[in-house]
């Protein structure tokens, strides 16, 4: 989500220099400092980068022509089921099919990625089936927001390039800017969004009948989220310049000013969503990433593409707030926007991992460095970024979609420093997308990156941005066709020209609407970086900058939350950490008192936490309360999903799958323990009756191999039974329900049938319909299919698929993805008197939160110790020291038909004691509501 392009910068530009100045050198002013930057890392020779190089032309390859052969027209490719994903024929996803518009998503998503890969005829032949088969006025509703960076965005990256090849003589001498007109009805399907008093558009909007009309289906959401209204103005800009209709970059802009009116002003942030009529911030949390973070990165690319200074004064503002009260280097938390030195929540999204390539853009590279390095390390912890992890660098939500963020920085850094260390980063990140996440028809998005898991998904962007930066990465100038520094990527990756900032200039540059004179004009850059400045003459520079930080997701112990006054660091002890705090410490009690936290003992031996602001010592000590109250939450809801079984693993090993296909599967209550035990291997075969409710009439065909089985009937107990009887080593559960998934449904244990199991042996796994119908079709295709019964994805056979490098396993945790988050200032504890020899921590005096059961309460029976995982912690001396928690076996009974034991149950928020601190709470109410 950077922009390419950009000249020498070795001279500062004037201030407010003639904007044809501006954009031969404001592009990627950093860009040249790879002639001054080549230490820090073993030099990568030529060879070895065009091989890399070639391989990501390999890879996308792989990835477009299964799209094509297997799914166009449709939007995008299942890469696991080998079809299109066409809206409304596959179970519904919630807001993200949203992107989908049955508009050939991912080839125009593509378009300018087959150019920037020297894939000219190929990229006119796809101008051809757009410009034949798309069709932009279908009856379905769309995200604007999607549908303008992928759709619009990818017509006219495709223009652009289209009309640059025109002009060299070779290729689309036919084109006369169909794109363009295309691009232009769909800027005009969109408009009718922008039909709000605030000017800020609605966030979905019907192709073909528009807003609010009965049979739009949308037109009545009063919430959109920042980065949804202010990620416009790029494309909506460069429309209104290739044709000259003013219109478009005119709503684009209101939408921009109305964002910037409404910032907190005592901070200078913005809030993650807003009522598109009233303007209130519904969301008043803030950082860099999902919901905020394209709206930032397109103020800055506004005024390198349009010329404004207006728009830099923005970003410039906004940048300020950021390094203040977000950044806490290496990591990038939100923050509350009226009370910015609270945090508002312990964790980061996967999103954020733009913001280095957008402070290279900026001219700050050493917290570039910094946040990119600890990314880097989290992705060597898990083999990807998680869609969410923690600030101790622990999985918060699981998945990951191939999301291209972390690449693009990658490409900035190395552009900004020629730091060759960097090309060994995207050379892993190219290792690891072809061990994990390459199938045969495609690329899977991960699932779980703890168990290796796939999900069916490669959406557009994968193609549109991911290859595209891999790509640049290791090419050279010579290797690319044009020239990649005349242009400004979008947040999608579509390349705009920089020359349309002088083209049908009839917007006023300079915005009347805001007024900046409460702004200090000596805190904004007007000056493309002086590289001499950014890169000392110490050749190892940025090494030392990455150097601290090479252990810490491993080693070092968890980081801390610490939001306090200057005052306050000089010296003092750090607040008191949730994870810390023992019940018999009198100086936890003090500490406790201090904040404003009270200790009420009730009558069945549990303790009361409740916390009244108002009630402690200064407006620090309460911000450290609030915080405390919120860690003891988010930790007591951590270790009760942590007493959750885990998901398992089923991993097709024999040809042609090698193990590149790996389904997501439920475990048992009973049965072989996977997670304690060796995996089970085995060739698959179905048993007779498929219900396996009786004695099986063909045990010579499942003797030794791992059944097949039909859930329903009777207990999955009884068919563990049977087919244990007939010689089976294993059995798969594969769900009756037709066209049930792990994608729409939450996972859950199969539990026994209320008698001793213990005579059950073999390991019990369980499949929805739909990636059991993926073992199936590869039965009827390949007649001998053999599986991998596992706790999570082991290292393909190098044996069998001689490409294939052996992989070192997996060290991700197993813990649940889900988030779970509650907004109370209540927490019930259970006293430490009458459940000592029961402490989660490893000092037999220290309480922590266990179980929450939905009245935030804790059985003091429901505390264990478990002796298997350590976790890291911080004392109040700074010292590390080992956790013991317990990852408790629930052994509630079921029947078949009906579960009861599943993943994802939240706790549920308790009604809220404080009134008067409504509005510092109501960023902890929105966290569950979170979406990537």
């Amino acid at each position: 989500m950077s922009e390419a392009g950009g000249r020498g910068c070795g001279s500062p530009v004037p201030q407010r220099a003639p904007w044809s100045l501006v954009a031969a050198t404001a592009a990627i002013c950093l860009v040249s400092a790879t002639s001054v930057w080549t230490a820090g890392a073993e030099p990568m020779s030529r060879e070895e980068k065009q091989k890399l190089g070639n391989q990501v032309l390999e890879m996308f390859d792989h990835a477009y022509g299964n799209y094509m052969e297997h799914a166009y027209p449709a939007d995008e490719l299942m890469p696991l089921t080998c079809r299109g994903r066409v809206r409304g024929q596959e179970p519904s996803r919630g807001d993200v099919d949203d992107a989908l518009g049955k508009f050939s998503l991912t080839l125009i998503d593509s378009l300018d990625t087959l150019v920037v890969l020297n894939k000219t005829k190929e990229f006119e032949d796809a101008v051809r089936k757009v410009l034949r088969d798309v069709n932009l006025d279908n009856d379905v509703v769309v995200s604007v927001f999607e549908t303008n960076i992928r759709v619009l965005g990818g017509l006219l990256g495709g223009h652009s390039l289209a009309i640059m090849l025109k002009e060299k003589g070779e290729y689309m001498q036919w084109y006369n800017d169909e794109l363009l007109q295309m691009a232009k009805q769909l800027g005009y399907k969109l408009l009718p969004a922008f039909n709000t008093t605030s000017g800020l558009p609605y966030p979905r909007i019907n192709l073909k009948f528009g807003i609010r009309k009965p049979e739009a289906r949308t037109g009545t959401e009063t919430d959109t989220c920042t980065a949804c209204a202010g990620t416009l103005i790029l494309e909506f800009a460069a429309l209104s310049r290739f044709t000259g209709a003013t219109i478009f970059e005119e709503y684009a802009r209101k939408a921009l000013d109305f964002l910037w009116e409404k910032r907190q002003r005592s901070s200078n942030l913005v809030g993650v969503t807003i009522n598109i009529h009233t303007g209130d911030w519904v969301r008043k949390d803030s950082g860099v990433g999902a919901g905020i973070d394209s709206y930032y990165e397109y103020l800055l690319k506004a005024y390198v593409l349009l010329g404004d200074d207006s728009f830099l004064e923005r970003f410039n503002t906004h940048y300020d707030a950021i390094m203040r009260y977000i950044s806490q280097p290496p990591l990038l938390l939100d923050v509350h926007i009226h009370k910015p030195m609270l945090n508002a929540r312990t964790w980061m999204d996967a999103l954020l991992a733009f913001f280095p390539g957008l402070q290279v853009l900026k001219g700050d590279i050493r917290p570039a460095i910094e946040t990119h390095e600890m990314l880097y390390q989290v992705i060597k912890k898990h083999n990807f970024l998680p869609e969410a992890f923690t600030t101790d660098f622990r999985v918060h939500w699981a998945q990951h979609p191939l999301r291209p963020e972390f690449a693009e920085s990658t490409y900035f850094l190395y552009k900004a420093t020629g730091d060759p260390y960097y090309l060994e980063v995207g050379k892993t990140l190219i290792e690891n997308l072809n061990k994990y996440a390459r199938v045969p028809c495609g690329f899977a998005a991960m699932k779980d990156v703890r168990t290796g898991s796939h999900e069916d998904r490669m959406d557009s962007f994968f193609l549109a941005e991911m290859f595209k930066y891999l790509y640049l990465l290791f090419a050279d100038k010579e290797d690319i066709i044009f020239d990649i520094e005349d242009y400004i990527f979008t947040t999608e990756a579509h390349l705009l020209p920089l020359w349309l900032s002088t083209t049908n200039q009839s917007i006023s540059k300079k915005n009347t609407t805001s007024e900046y004179t409460e702004l200090d004009d000596s805190n904004f850059d007007w000056t493309c970086p002086n590289t001499q400045i950014l890169f000392p003459n110490d050749p190892l520079y940025a090494q030392s900058i990455r150097e601290p930080l090479k252990n810490v997701v491993d080693k070092s112990c968890p980081r801390g939350i610490i939001r306090v006054e200057e005052s306050f660091r000089s010296g003092a002890k750090p607040p008191l950490r949730a994870r810390d705090f023992m019940a018999t410490n009198p100086e936890h009690l003090e500490i406790l008192k201090k904040m404003g936290v009270s200790l009420i003992h009730l009558k069945d031996g549990r303790v009361q936490l409740v916390q009244h602001a108002i009630q402690a010592a200064s407006s620090i000590d309460a911000e450290d309360g609030l915080r405390f109250m919120q860690e003891m939450i988010e930790l007591s809801s951590q270790q009760q999903k942590e007493q959750q079984l885990p998901p398992r693993a089923v991993q097709i090993v024999s040809h042609p799958f090698f193990g590149r296909v790996v389904l997501t599967a439920g475990p048992a209550q009973f049965g072989l323990d996977l997670s304690k035990h060796k995996e089970t291997r085995g060739f698959v075969a179905s048993s007779k009756p498929y219900n396996g409710c009786s004695e099986l009439t063909n045990p010579e065909a499942v003797m030794g191999k791992i059944a097949l089985i039909q859930r329903g009937q009777c207990m999955f107990a009884e068919k563990a039974r049977n087919i244990q009887n007939a010689g089976a080593i294993g059995g798969i559960v594969i769900d009756d329900n037709e066209g049930s998934s792990s994608d729409t449904a939450p996972l859950f244990q199969m539990a026994g049938d209320g008698k001793d199991t213990d005579d059950i042996k073999i390991p019990m796994l369980f499949l929805f319909s739909k990636e059991g119908s993926i073992i199936l079709d590869a039965i009827r295709e390949y007649e001998e299919v053999e599986v991998l019964l596992s706790d999570k994805a082991k290292d393909r056979d190098p044996e069998m698929e001689n490409e294939e490098q052996p992989s070192s396993e997996n060290d991700a945790q197993n813990q649940s993805a889900e988030q779970i988050s509650s907004s109370s200032q209540e927490v019930d504890l259970v006293d430490q008197e009458s459940s000592e020899e029961n402490s989660l921590n490893s000092h037999p005096e220290a309480l922590s939160p266990a179980d929450m059961d939905n009245a935030a309460s804790i059985s003091p029976s429901e505390q264990t110790s478990n002796p298997t995982e350590n976790h890291e912690t911080t004392n109040l001396n700074g010292e590390c020291t080992d956790l013991d928690n317990q990852l408790q076996e629930q052994s509630e009974t079921e029947e078949d038909s009906n579960p009861n034991v599943s993943w994802g149950k939240k706790v549920q928020p308790i009604d809220s004691i404080l009134a008067d601190w409504n509005e510092d709470i109501e960023a902890f109410e929105m966290m569950e509501k979170d979406e990537l």
